[in-house]
């Protein structure tokens, strides 16, 4: 059961007496659970003439703002008609606004605060704004709150502190964030967390790893943070050995890790290990099947070639997102059922969820992979013209691939060069790959110097030109680029695959050695 509760309130004991004395309070702190009650108590406290104090206002704001069930907009209805709110409302708005999805509105209503002439923020009103700074990636302008807190002496408040670390951490300020980390002699989890998550998000995973081993103490979040960091930064199977670790120190794992585990196990094809991982979760009572889960599982399924078992997740899956859609029509289509991938966008299209940008690059995927050039077209007329949604880079790319592989090359191209944006690799590769094959070694030509034009280092372009130049039979023009390749140094980038023996995953680069077991690997090939 819901309470309407916020830490901002104190509770004392005239107050506890005042709400149980007025049943519709009382109802609304032990018996409102959704907006619809709450509604229905708001209207007899309006019918009373109670929501004129402020105890009973500043409760039903509190349920709207803060509880999981409240609408933040309505706590903004019910704060607007408030006759010189208090710093116990204030708070509790700014608070609402930073948790929602316009924290802007927070920073907007921390600057009426600061205009008003009846009350000023305090120390418990700072942390929310840091937190809507956080959301909306503008650490410079919490830099100037930063100041503002320095002069009011307030820095080494640990609440305050921890909000601001965490602020320049997600928004990639790592070297404040770390000097407010270093400054702190008495250093919480909470602070070691933000340091943790931040680090690895942009990429320095091997600091945020000593970190992690040098903590004094860890919590669920730490586990969770350093193993999501791991799968991001592509170590997958670090993060499934940090699970074994963590399930040694008895740390109960949340949806979150395994969402992180699930993403490390399709990355690597390890279907033992995600099986493992959904069975161990299906125990799990506590953990929460969102749409999050649901969709990892499938993601993990059909990537590992498993497109049974995704089905089975997503035709029983109680709620099904969009996100679940989606997974399921890209994961059919990648896995050569194209035309039942076509089949469940239709079905998503009449179940009352409207298809969004990733649900048409899923459909235009399927698309592609089994050469329905009529059907992406369609299908990307309709993303315009129906659904209004403007295509992104990545859809103009699957449409190109899929008039190329069709030998479409100069709708193809007519198409590059309308697009609204620039070309990137994937499209120039894509139209050098469909030239080749289809001999037209000046289209060839032109999507590779493009391409190289964007990476002047990348071995593909030259690679395909060369086989190009040979396919047609220009030698001297093949060996040309083969000798450009060895004056600028250029290289073929060894390919790298995975195979999973006894739960165990091998991961193999061409031409490597690092094998534990490499030598017993080679002298069986010989």
């Amino acid at each position: 059961m819901l309470k309407c509760s916020c830490s901002y309130l104190p509770q004392s004991a005239s107050i506890s007496k005042f709400i149980s004395d007025n049943p519709y309070l009382s109802m609304l702190e032990t018996k409102c659970t959704t907006m619809k009650d709450l509604k229905l108590i708001h209207a007899q406290l309006i019918k009373t003439g109670l929501i004129q104090d402020k105890i009973a206002a500043s409760r039903v704001l509190a349920f709207c703002a803060t509880s999981p069930a409240g609408d933040v907009n309505y706590a903004y209805l019910v704060f607007s008609q408030m006759d010189n709110p208090n710093l116990f409302t204030w708070n509790t708005i700014i608070r609402g606004f930073s948790q929602s999805s316009s924290p802007e509105t927070s920073l907007s209503l921390f600057v009426q605060m600061l205009e008003s002439s009846h009350v000023q923020p305090e120390r418990l009103t700072y942390p929310s704004v840091f937190k809507a700074y956080t959301q909306l990636g503008l650490a410079a302008e919490g830099a100037q709150l930063h100041g503002r807190i320095v002069k009011l002496g307030l820095v080494f408040d640990p609440f305050i502190r921890n909000t601001m670390l965490n602020m320049y951490a997600n928004c990639g300020c790592l070297n404040e964030a770390r000097k407010l980390f270093d400054e702190d002699e008495i250093v919480d989890v909470v602070a070691w967390n933000s340091m943790i998550s931040g680090l690895a998000k942009y990429g320095e995973i091997d600091y945020s790893w000593r970190l992690f081993n040098k903590m004094p103490f860890r919590n669920d979040v730490s586990w969770n943070s350093m193993i999501s960091g791991f799968v991001k930064n592509g170590k997958w199977m670090e993060a499934l050995d940090l699970f074994g670790k963590m399930q040694e120190q008895s740390v109960e794992p949340s949806e979150y890790t395994f969402v992180s585990l699930l993403n490390a196990s399709a990355f690597l094809g390890a279907l033992d290990q995600g099986n493992w991982i959904h069975e161990y979760m299906m125990k799990k009572t506590s953990i929460k099947k969102n749409a999050i889960v649901i969709t990892a599982l499938i993601n993990m399924y059909h990537k590992c070639g498993d497109i049974e078992m995704a089905r089975q997740v997503f035709e029983t899956a109680p709620g099904k997102g969009l996100s679940c859609w989606n997974s399921m029509i890209f994961g059919l289509g990648i896995n050569g059922f194209e035309t039942e991938a076509i089949q469940v966008f239709s079905r998503l299209e009449s179940s009352g969820l409207a298809p969004d940008s990733v649900s048409f690059l899923s459909v235009l995927t399927a698309c592609n992979h089994s050469g329905l050039v009529n059907e992406a077209r369609n299908y990307f007329r309709l993303m315009k013209d129906k659904y209004e949604i403007e295509p992104l880079i990545q859809h103009y790319g699957c449409l190109v691939d899929a008039l190329g592989r069709a030998g479409h090359l100069g709708e193809a191209e007519e198409l590059i060069r309308s697009m609204p944006m620039c070309p990137d690799a994937t499209i120039w590769g894509s139209l050098l790959s469909a030239a080749q094959s289809h001999g037209n070694i000046e289209m060839a030509k032109w999507a590779a110097m493009n391409l190289i034009q964007l990476d002047p280092d990348d071995s593909c372009a030259y690679l395909s030109m060369l086989n190009a130049y040979a396919a047609s039979g220009y030698f001297e023009e093949a060996i040309h680029e083969r000798i450009l390749m060895k004056e600028k140094q250029i290289e073929k980038r060894p390919g790298c695959s995975s195979i999973e023996v006894d739960g165990e995953v091998h991961e193999f680069v061409a031409g490597g050695m690092l094998h534990t077991r490499v030598n017993e690997i080679y002298s069986l090939m010989d």
